[in-house]
């Protein structure tokens, strides 16, 4: 019998340069360097070479800016997936956009749920299109940090998905709903769930502690990062054990529908 093949996923939480795509790139790419052959995804926080800043104007890039060339080269030299998000630039919108790069493709999301209370929706403009990739056999979502407070956007209708990622900067003071929510995506949609989120403090004052996870659909942490430590974890997941876990306990059969307008 063949041996079952499993999905390295690598857990990347640190503390993001403000504003400073240099030194942010040069961090991720030692990164990425030495995890070549022992993972097949790099997940980093969300804007992931400048912070969480609303100054889109003057840090956004094109699709072939810096942040996504050279994803794209690491990606293709190293043999590996990387994702998270960066400030996006299109026609003169501005997005927060997750990325999802693999050695030969690329593809994206435009975050939907912008953090009102950041003033967030003042600089950016609201994706409407959710992003499902096929990876080394596995399908994942990717969503980006205030989108975890919203379950509809992530419900996993007929197992449409296997592994959800939530790239954040999501505040210490919040970060017993970051837990709870982490959790309940993943009971609810019967998926291993995975969250990275970034450590320090950021340009506007404001306390990260990380807490990046990784939980399989029964609601067990298969990893934890310690809190606000710069570290990176990898942690390998079955499919095999999911698909198992979804036919002896069917719920995703009895879910409601929801209607997304």
């Amino acid at each position: 019998m063949q041996e079952e093949y499993k999905l390295g996923v690598s857990l990347v939480q640190y503390d993001i340069a403000w504003k400073n795509k240099q030194q942010n790139l040069e961090y991720i790419h030692n990164v990425i360097s030495q995890l070549s052959g022992k993972t097949d995804i790099v997940v980093l926080p969300e804007t992931c070479t400048t912070g969480f800043s609303m100054n889109s104007h003057n840090l956004a890039e094109p699709i072939d800016g810096k942040t996504i060339s050279s994803l794209k080269e690491w990606a293709k030299d190293f043999n590996l997936a990387v994702c998270g998000s960066y400030i996006a630039s299109e026609n003169g919108i501005y997005y927060n956009r997750g990325f999802f790069i693999t050695p030969d493709k690329e593809f994206y999301y435009d975050k939907r749920h912008l953090f009102r209370m950041g003033c967030e929706p003042q600089f950016f403009s609201p994706g409407d299109k959710p992003l499902i990739v096929e990876y080394k056999g596995f399908k994942i979502k990717l969503l980006i940090c205030y989108d975890l407070r919203f379950p509809v956007w992530a419900r996993n209708v007929d197992n449409e998905y296997d592994l959800l990622i939530y790239v954040a900067n999501w505040p210490a003071s919040r970060s017993k709903v970051w837990n709870a929510l982490l959790t309940a995506r993943a009971l609810e949609n019967m998926s291993y769930v995975c969250g990275v989120n970034r450590i320090g403090k950021d340009g506007n004052g404001l306390q990260h502690e990380g807490g990046s996870r990784l939980i399989n659909a029964k609601g067990d942490d298969i990893c934890i990062i310690e809190l606000n430590q710069t570290c990176v974890e990898t942690v390998y997941i079955s499919k095999s054990d999911l698909e198992k876990f979804r036919e002896k306990f069917p719920v995703w059969k009895d879910a409601d529908i929801f209607r997304i307008e």
